[in-house]
């Protein structure tokens, strides 16, 4: 576990900015304040094969790419939050910017929401996404042995599913087998009944499917993971679907890194990739060490 050792004042700073950054929309003012020169940006991909406008995705490139880019670099998909409600690939060019400034490429797709669609229409978008990445990945200047699924929340629970169910990612014609690896950030994984009125719709409840829950799908073989949460979370609980996942992971011998911060929310914890909220936690850290170095992959069965 992880206790950041900064000075209280530094801290204190930290709360004066969060505070600020409340009073009017979280995510605009983070950005606001996001610099742009770290990387080069493609906005509005289609990749879903349709002009649906929330099947389109954008890329952040390094503007100065590290020294070893003519082997590849790492590509990142990363899926927002918004409990499948709400959400924009505009508002996480922080992310993009984060990952970008670590020397990987990032892409940051926008998937179908409630109420266009429910379970399980936002993780086929999901997929297309992933698999367009994964054809595109030379032209985009990535390496294609290393390209992960990444989330935050909900996104988290979308890359999971990418990760361990096959279905999605072998329906858009690709596999688990060609991720390097994924990360969830304060993911839901095990969530039934479901509590949350907003989610509710979203999965059928009462009659959610069973196998819509990640736990469900744990298997040898499986994409190395790193699993971050906050012990301060009151909106997805970290023991029983972060813990609870590794356990189920680790029982299966998939190599999963496990990490828990004490200074972030559920929300302030993808935040704390954000330069200006980086004392927050060493998500960022955590994240590039994992892309950089992850665990070898356990063989399949």
């Amino acid at each position: 576990m992880h206790v950041l050792g900064k000075a209280g004042l530094t801290l204190a700073g930290v709360a004066l900015i969060i505070g600020g950054l409340m009073a009017c929309s979280p995510l605009a003012a983070i950005n606001a304040v996001t610099p742009s020169s770290t990387y080069v940006k493609t906005e509005g991909v289609a990749y879903g094969g349709s002009d649906n406008p929330r099947q389109k995705l954008d890329i952040y490139r390094p503007a100065k790419p590290p020294a070893d880019a003519a082997r590849g670099l790492p590509v990142v998909v990363f899926f927002y939050g918004g409990s499948w409600n709400e959400g924009s690939r505009k508002d996480y060019a922080f992310v993009g910017e984060a990952l970008s400034s670590r020397g990987f490429i990032a892409v940051l797709p926008d998937y179908r929401l409630y109420p266009e669609v429910r379970y399980p229409d936002f993780l086929t978008d999901c997929a297309q996404a992933v698999a367009w990445t994964l054809r595109s990945v030379r032209a985009l200047g990535g390496d294609p042995q290393r390209v992960f699924v990444m989330g935050h929340s909900a996104g988290a629970y979308n890359a999971a599913m990418l990760a361990l169910d096959a279905r999605w990612l072998r329906q858009a014609g690709s596999s688990p087998a060609d991720l390097r690896g994924w990360i969830g950030l304060a993911g839901p994984y095990d969530f039934l009944p479901i509590d949350n009125a907003d989610v509710k719709p979203v999965f059928f409840a009462p009659d959610s499917p069973p196998d819509s829950q990640p736990v469900r799908h744990v298997q040898a073989g499986a994409p190395p993971a790193l699993l971050i949460a906050s012990h301060q979370d009151k909106l997805v609980s970290a023991e029983r679907n972060t813990a609870g996942l590794a356990r189920l992971l680790r029982a299966q011998q998939v190599p999963v890194v496990e990490r828990y911060f004490d200074n972030t929310s559920h929300a302030s914890l993808v935040g704390s990739l954000a330069r200006p909220l980086r004392l927050l936690a060493p998500t960022l850290d955590e994240v590039s060490q994992f892309i950089t170095a992850p665990p070898d992959r356990a063989p399949a069965p």
